[in-house]
């Protein structure tokens, strides 16, 4: 699971070897994420043949579940209540699914 972390990877190739579920909360304003690296994780987890899910909150940047980050986008991370609460919950949903 990931809220707003980096997609990259040296080797994509070794998402085959990927056996648990994946989960990927991302800021649709995220600057440190550029839509290039969402493509290529999204590549990648296809190609790997994951099960995976990928939720994107607009509005949201860097770091949209730490209130201590501030309230300006402009500096690329900011606390965004909306996106915590909805990715929280989406968070709840997945567990209750893969945790059965």
């Amino acid at each position: 699971m990931s809220f707003h972390g980096g997609l990259d990877t040296p080797t994509p190739e070794d998402a085959k070897n990927i056996k648990g579920k994946v989960l990927a909360l991302h800021g649709g304003d995220d600057p440190f994420v550029p839509t290039k690296q969402v493509e290529a994780f999204q590549v990648e987890m296809r190609n790997g043949g994951v099960d995976w899910q990928f939720f994107t909150y607009g509005g949201a940047v860097h770091g949209f579940t730490n209130p201590e980050a501030g309230n300006d986008n402009s500096k690329g991370a900011a606390y965004n209540e909306k996106a915590d609460r909805r990715s929280w919950e989406d968070m709840r949903v997945f567990f209750a699914e893969t945790l059965k």
